[in-house]
């Protein structure tokens, strides 16, 4: 149940869809499996097994992006090409050019793509309507935007703006272990990385160990900055946060589940009482964060 990653935007304040709103929309894109000729097929799906497209709770929503990819490498493509590229030679006695050969080249990926097999990836998004947060699990920018292009399709306008906070990540985390502390609530962790903004993007990587002080001044006065730091939040959960606000490696830690006994639920029971930890945790954890890093920047409509 629980994010890996949080990639952050905020919604405006008055978006306020309903379950059925959300359902309808969601439906129109449900995911399709591909046809033997298609090399990507992308839809919504259940965030719960044999639940609805929009999974709804107190204001929380959960919905899932599948992305159907097939898998027919370059090097298998290349390598029929030139066969088949040989055969025609024999053939038409010369060498096909280069027309020719980018039609083999698509007539031999048709051909292959009905034996090429099938991967699946789903993405998970959550949207918090008494908070005004639009969350999704990926660790990248490419796989966020993939997702919000596919919500921007069902949802228009799409009410959503990107995250800004009056310190960027970076200066903060800069900061904090330059003073070797962590802002209230916060605590530093083991995971640490600093690179440099010159063309050469120095980096420098501390894996379960701390820096030392005098090392994190000297990198930071060789032109450094923190881009990666490892923080746990008031005991509860453990992340590291990057200087693109991104928030990666979510863990909840053992204090939150001690105090979670599902044993007498049912299966769609414990789904929901895993939403209603999570949602709530992760809701305390942006709130605090955003604070630690003086607040959220107001752009201009």
């Amino acid at each position: 149940m629980w994010f890996k990653n949080l990639s952050v935007y905020r919604l405006a304040t008055d978006w306020k869809p309903t379950q059925e709103e959300l359902e309808d929309k969601l439906a129109k894109a449900a995911f399709v499996p591909g046809n033997k000729s298609d090399m990507n097929s992308m839809g919504w799906v259940p965030a719960r097994e044999n639940g609805m497209l929009a999974h709804a709770l107190s204001g929380q929503y959960l919905l899932s992006l599948r992305i159907e990819k097939k898998l027919l490498p370059a090097t298998v493509i290349n390598q029929f090409t030139r066969v088949r590229a040989q055969e025609i030679e024999e053939q038409q006695g010369y060498k096909p050019g280069r027309k020719q050969m980018r039609e083999i080249k698509e007539e031999v990926t048709d051909t292959l793509l009905p034996k090429a097999f099938s991967i699946f990836r789903d993405t998970r998004v959550w949207i918090d309507t008494q908070n005004h947060w639009l969350v999704i699990d990926a660790a990248s920018a490419t796989k966020a935007d993939e997702v919000i292009g596919a919500l921007a399709k069902v949802i228009d306008p799409l009410p959503l703006k990107s995250l800004y906070t009056e310190q960027s990540p970076a200066a903060a985390m800069t900061e904090w272990l330059l003073a070797d502390e962590a802002p209230a609530m916060f605590s530093i962790d083991q995971d640490t990385e600093l690179q440099s903004s010159s063309e050469n993007k120095a980096t420098i990587r501390y894996v379960r160990q701390s820096p030392e002080k005098e090392d994190v001044q000297k990198h930071i006065q060789s032109g450094k900055q923190c881009t990666k730091l490892a923080l746990t939040w008031s005991d509860r959960i453990s992340f590291v946060l990057s200087d693109n606000l991104i928030i990666k490696r979510i863990a909840p830690l053992d204090i939150l589940k001690e105090n979670q006994d599902m044993s007498a639920m049912d299966e769609e029971e414990r789904f929901d009482a895993d939403m209603t930890l999570m949602t709530a945790e992760l809701a305390g954890l942006l709130s605090a964060l955003v604070e630690a890093l003086g607040g959220e920047k107001q752009t201009a409509k």
